[in-house]
């Protein structure tokens, strides 16, 4: 028995919250009653509809993308945006962006129709480490760098440890390219990270998601992951370990 808002969000359909509040409005079905109450059990035999739709049960699909830059990491969008699933043609199931990464931000993105194993791999709990290259305005001193290894004071609170290193830098044109490393996921974290310690972010790229990589695609192109790589993640997720 799972709780009937986790089995929503777990199909995709919606976030927790989202299914939550469509629940409360009573636009939720079990078995073609009306559910009201937050936390009711549902089993797998059961039947739900959400607006009036029948939740279908999925084979579950996890690809590997090359985010351009230019694209929202989302569904759809208000504003008429290029998102991410619109570069997945004639995909039949309902896929989703794990995570996230900002409008301008270009690199590795993980989608799939799976909440569960989405869900482990963004919630900071897990821990799974995310790796960018940042071309930024200035050259970051020592300081700085250490400030951002040790974590560093932002408007939502202080972040968490980060390995950071300054791949290259030229002093006369005023520009460096740093790799950082973070386990966090809050927005545009890399971006503020960077400007706190006074060298804002020019370009920046997603490079590595745990082991994975971009190896062989282009931006705009994916690849689905293979079952070792989707066992290797959750492994990862729960133990902190590559099993």
């Amino acid at each position: 028995m799972e709780r009937l808002q986790k089995v929503i969000a777990y199909a995709g359909v919606a976030s927790r919250r989202k299914a939550e509040q469509l629940i409360v409005e009573g636009k939720v079905k079990v078995n073609g009653v009306v559910v009201r109450e937050l936390g009711t059990k549902v089993a797998n035999s059961d039947t739900i509809e959400v607006e009036g739709v029948k939740l279908e049960k999925e084979d579950k699909v996890y690809y590997l993308l090359y985010k351009p830059r230019g694209t929202i990491s989302a569904v759809t969008d208000d504003k008429g945006r290029k998102t991410v699933t619109d570069l997945f043609k004639h995909m039949p199931q309902r896929i989703f962006p794990v995570g996230r990464l900002d409008y301008d931000t270009s690199g590795l993105l993980l989608l799939t129709n799976d909440g569960e194993f989405s869900y482990m791999l963004t919630h900071p709990k897990f821990k799974i480490d995310k790796t960018y290259i940042a071309r930024v305005k200035g050259v970051p001193t020592v300081e700085g760098l250490k400030k951002l290894q040790r974590g560093i004071k932002l408007e939502d609170g202080k972040t968490a440890p980060a390995k950071v290193s300054m791949t290259s830098f030229d002093e006369q044109a005023g520009k460096a390219i740093c790799e950082i490393t973070i386990h966090e996921g809050r927005n545009r974290q890399v971006r503020r990270m960077f400007e706190a310690i006074g060298t804002p972010v020019v370009k920046l790229k997603r490079e590595r998601f745990a082991f994975l990589d971009l190896y062989g695609l282009t931006p705009g192109e994916y690849r689905e992951l293979s079952k070792h790589e989707v066992k290797q993640l959750r492994v990862l997720a729960e133990t902190g370990q590559i099993g």
